[in-house]
């Protein structure tokens, strides 16, 4: 099999290559880090040179930087019960049910079998909680793209929400403009292996004695804008400290995030989606009456469809309108640096047991001083 990146920095993993493959010829493989890469069975390959057109990463990007009418706003979503299950303001939730309402499907990351994060469409608004919460976890969109190509034959109304990368792989998938996707991206730190996101799964299913029905990555019973993590086992619901979580620490440490992300060339303003969401870190020091501790979304209008739509939706929320400079944070203006001892932290997740590696990173103080701990330096 052929691979369709040279580096693996030039592969962000959206899987827009293997649904645009009608022969059935690309496929998804797990590396030793535990991301999915495509891979190209040649005797199958007709040579069409689809799959790279449709890549995100190898497409130049657009210039939209001259966008006047793009808009900036602080969100949150009136119904506070909806706001504390959400991830942010709950902005995601109200552009749901505007969807729902007009028999349309949602698409959003969920939990499948053995908790792996999957792309998945719901058509009621019961069904949002699958969809609606943040999973640091790469998504899988196998046969997604497809299925909303179908959809948006048939003249539904489609709201997908991932990363940028997937968005555009959506985006460059369809090839055609449709009246009724709104296309709505993330403002994203990068995204984790979904192999050592398993691994850790099974560690704390061994140690808890059962088996994982959930996991949220941004708890707000407490009021912190969600600094804290439950998960459920057995039916058992254990919880703790966002930033104590191991898993979790190897995410913000940047030990864990895909190559591409590095180098990511989304991490702007200035995207090709209908809207950008996001949490609105800084709140405190543009709108202090806003910092209640339960999240507040930045939104980002870059379209007209989305200008119609929040003139539809935005009744349901509490929100002013800001400047560009408001908004800006770390990835809106650049790309998650790798941690420096990534190679090596790698390295030893190949090599060692999972039980055993994780021993000695809960050991170290942090994640930085991981490496330095192991080796004795």
């Amino acid at each position: 099999m052929r691979s369709l990146y040279i580096k693996k920095e030039d592969c962000c993993g959206c899987g827009a290559c293997v649904d645009i493959c009608r022969r059935g010829a690309v496929r998804m493989m797990i590396d030793r880090e535990g991301f999915r890469y495509p891979k190209i069975d040649g005797s199958l390959c007709v040579d069409c040179r689809q799959c790279e057109k449709v890549c995100p990463v190898k497409k130049k990007a657009q210039s939209m930087e001259r966008n006047p009418s793009r808009k900036y706003f602080a969100v949150q979503v009136k119904d506070e019960e909806v706001r504390r299950l959400s991830s942010s303001g709950g902005m995601f939730p109200v552009l749901a049910k505007y969807v729902i309402n007009r028999q349309g499907v949602v698409y959003g990351a969920s939990y499948g079998r053995n908790m792996k994060v999957v792309h998945k469409g719901i058509h009621t608004m019961e069904e949002l909680d699958a969809v609606k919460r943040t999973k640091y976890v790469q998504s899988s969109l196998k046969g997604v793209y497809r299925e909303i190509e179908t959809q948006l034959k048939d003249d539904r109304w489609v709201l997908f929400c991932g990363t940028p990368c997937q968005a555009q792989g959506l985006k460059d998938f369809l090839k055609t403009p449709y009246p009724k996707l709104i296309l709505t991206d993330l403002i994203c730190y990068g995204v984790p292996s979904p192999g050592i996101w398993r691994s850790y799964v099974k560690s704390l299913e061994k140690k808890r004695g059962g088996r994982m029905t959930d996991f949220s990555f941004r708890d707000k019973r407490n009021r912190d804008n969600g600094h804290m993590c439950s998960y459920e086992i057995g039916g058992n619901e254990y919880s703790g400290s966002l930033y104590s979580d191991p898993y979790c620490r190897m995410y913000f440490s940047n030990h864990i995030l895909r190559p591409s992300c590095h180098i990511c060339r989304f991490c702007t303003i200035e995207r090709e989606s209908d809207i950008t969401i996001g949490d609105f870190w800084g709140i405190e020091k543009v709108r202090p009456d806003m910092d209640d501790g339960m999240g507040t979304s930045v939104v980002i209008l870059h379209t007209e469809k989305a200008r119609e739509i929040w003139e539809a939706v935005r009744e349901e929320l509490s929100w002013f309108e800001c400047e560009k400079k408001d908004v800006l944070q770390p990835r809106l203006t650049g790309p998650s640096g790798a941690a420096k001892s990534r190679r090596i932290f790698m390295a030893c997740y190949k090599a060692l047991p999972f039980s055993v590696f994780q021993k000695l990173y809960i050991l170290s103080a942090s994640g930085r001083t991981f490496i330095r701990r192991l080796f004795g330096w």
